[in-house]
């Protein structure tokens, strides 16, 4: 509460003065004074370090919107935006309380390449032809210093508005974290806070001190201009750059990521060689950008495409963040069988493994996810997820997810079987339930969210637009207070999940997976005419030796049928005497057999937790 008494002071001061960037030295040290004591108490006022994280991803430029218009490719002044304002003390306190969230994962805030004109406060809109989308992407940094004008209540005081945001977060005992983009800028990148490539020798494709890759005369693509797929970009017409996903050409296409540009961090991807001797200029200009946000307030990072940068650079630089605030969170998007990964010298690692050896706390859970979503779309079966959770390293540091803005909504119509947003609850208590490692949940999968129909530059693909301005349907709902009662239900148990899973079991315990066990157990959930078990129920064991706290997930994944007279060996994974069984989510029946746990039925697409308790 003093933390929250001072932020909100010192906010309104910061108004008053007129914005960070443009108001003179006086306002950008009053507001570091501010940010640093918001932090200084909130280090003792804020989520306790052995607290589960539980991740709420959302772009602040969809939650906010509850404008119902909605025109494919629509302007802003046609869609609306949603604000840094929207996010404010009744949503905040709603995520913390209801779905029990420790974690604001605000992608998209960093100024980005966009086609709407802020020239009146000197952001003036980009070249068409760089843009993906009319709010352009996320993920085409325009400005690492600054923050989307778009979500400004006034856009010359929009860092202002940002850090009012975080010291709101922070007042409601949750972290901040943004997205850290290392891979790539956009071709537009300019920005008073670092500067790229205006010191590079560009008659080298590669040299370890150039920010940038250059594109030579006889590089791919035909020579300069530089073509991009909407048309020519002027700025390049005689000397280009390499595209952000390694596409070396002076012709990238569509399915490039033509609006940015690859930064080069002193490792030649065509070649392997590393030079890191002296630090190449790419690593000390990023470092400043985290020192940067850290100084503003922010508690961690998701770091985009984190399996493309060199190893050797995350060591240095996690450390470094790390040096200047110690709990600074540190999560990788990152795929080990992505063609364009970078291991480190030695070779030979998961790139995942790496990351975490580099300092990451976590790394993206691609297999468990792809493989549940395969129950649905292909041949598999519940089975197949013991095959795909890795290296023990890996599977405790894993952040797991049922949705995310890369991929489709669970509710939308052609994926996950068309089954609709039930199945969510049943799968995200398997991901979420496997370890330890932070729980993802994105904003709009709580109330179902479909994502049908294109809303432009994405297309039909069954996502939620990152490129358009945008409203969801069915989380505009949830803002205006007119949720069905099944929309209800549904954000209900998955705050329920939230919640349990950030008990000692879940956060500390050992896993114990029990389909092997039971693959040739008739009662485990076998089907008339299937061979063996496992098709549709998948069960695991959490227990935690130091508080003695022991949980059975088991899960029917099944969507029509509901499983009858289970029962489930369990080995030697628990000692069950003289306990009984509790459903703590949805109040199922079980019981301690001579022959293993009993359970009478598990209703389709249904999660039964249960816990062990002492008799008395």
């Amino acid at each position: 509460m003093v933390a929250r008494f001072f932020a909100l002071r010192f906010a309104v001061w910061g108004n008053h003065a007129g914005g960070c960037v443009s108001s003179g030295r006086e306002v950008k040290m009053g507001l570091c004074l501010f940010v640093f004591f918001v932090s200084f108490v909130d280090a003792y006022t804020a989520t306790p370090m052995n607290t589960r994280p539980r991740i709420y991803q959302l772009l602040p430029r969809l939650f906010g919107n509850t404008n119902e218009t909605r025109k494919h490719n629509g302007t802003l002044a046609e869609n609306g935006v949603g604000k840094f304002a929207d996010i404010d003390d009744r949503a905040l306190a709603s995520l913390r309380d209801e779905l029990s969230i420790t974690h604001l994962w605000l992608t998209g805030v960093l100024a980005q390449a966009t086609s709407t004109d802020y020239s009146a406060i000197g952001m003036p809109a980009d070249d068409a032809v760089l843009l993906k989308g009319r709010a352009g992407s996320p993920y085409a940094i325009r400005d690492y210093g600054d923050v989307c004008a778009d979500y400004a209540l006034e856009p010359a005081k929009r860092l202002v508005e940002f850090q009012s945001l975080v010291a709101r977060a922070h007042a409601a005992s949750l972290k901040v974290i943004i997205d850290f983009v290392p891979n790539h800028v956009a071709r537009s990148h300019s920005s008073s806070v670092v500067a790229f490539g205006k010191k590079d020798d560009r008659s080298k494709f590669f040299s370890p001190m150039n920010n940038f890759f250059w594109l030579q005369h006889d590089s791919p693509g035909g020579g300069p201009p530089l073509r991009l797929p909407p048309g020519l970009f002027p700025p390049e017409s005689e000397t280009g750059r390499v595209t952000g996903n390694n596409a070396s050409t002076w012709s990238p296409s569509r399915n490039d990521w033509y609006e940015t540009v690859k930064l080069n961090y002193g490792f030649d991807f065509t070649t392997g060689r590393r030079a890191y001797d002296p630090i190449p200029d790419t690593w000390v200009k990023m470092d400043a950008v985290l020192a940067h946000w850290q100084s503003l307030g922010v508690d961690g990072f998701r770091c985009d495409m984190a399996h493309m940068v060199p190893p050797e650079f995350w060591r240095w630089a996690v450390a470094r963040a790390r040096a200047r605030q110690a709990g600074v969170f540190f999560v990788a998007e990152a795929y080990n069988n992505d063609p364009m990964k970078v291991e480190s010298a030695e070779g030979g690692k998961n790139v995942m493994l790496e990351l975490l050896e580099a300092g990451f706390d976590a790394v993206y859970d691609d297999p468990s996810y792809k493989a549940l979503k395969r129950i649905y779309e292909g041949p598999a079966w519940a089975n197949d997820l013991d095959g795909v959770l890795g290296e023990e390293r890996i599977f405790r540091s894993s952040l797991r997810y049922a949705e995310n803005h890369d991929e489709v909504r669970i509710a939308s119509r052609g994926n996950w079987g068309s089954h609709g947003a039930k199945i969510g609850p049943a799968v995200s208590a398997i991901l979420w339930g496997l370890s330890g490692g932070p729980a993802m949940i994105y904003c709009g999968q709580e109330v179902g969210e479909p994502a049908n129909g294109s809303e432009g530059f994405g297309g039909d693909d069954g996502r939620t637009s990152i490129f358009d301005y945008w409203s969801m349907p069915e989380f505009a709902k949830w803002r205006k207070g007119t949720l069905s009662a099944e929309q209800k239900a549904l954000r209900a148990s998955y705050g329920k999940l939230l919640k349990l899973y950030g008990e000692p079991a879940f956060r500390d315990g050992a896993f114990h997976a029990l389909n092997r066990l039971n693959t040739h157990n008739e009662h485990y959930g076998r089907l008339p005419g299937e061979p063996a078990s496992g098709h549709w129920l998948y069960a695991f064991v959490r227990a935690d030796a130091k508080t003695g706290q022991r949980f059975v997930v088991a899960v029917n994944l099944s969507p029509t049928e509901t499983l009858r007279n289970i029962r489930i060996q369990l080995g030697d994974t628990l000692n069950l005497v003289g306990t009984k069984a509790v459903d703590r989510f949805g109040g199922l029946a079980g019981k301690v057999g001579p022959l293993g746990f009993e359970i009478p039925e598990i209703p389709p697409l249904t999660p039964a937790v249960f816990e062990f308790l002492n008799q008395p």
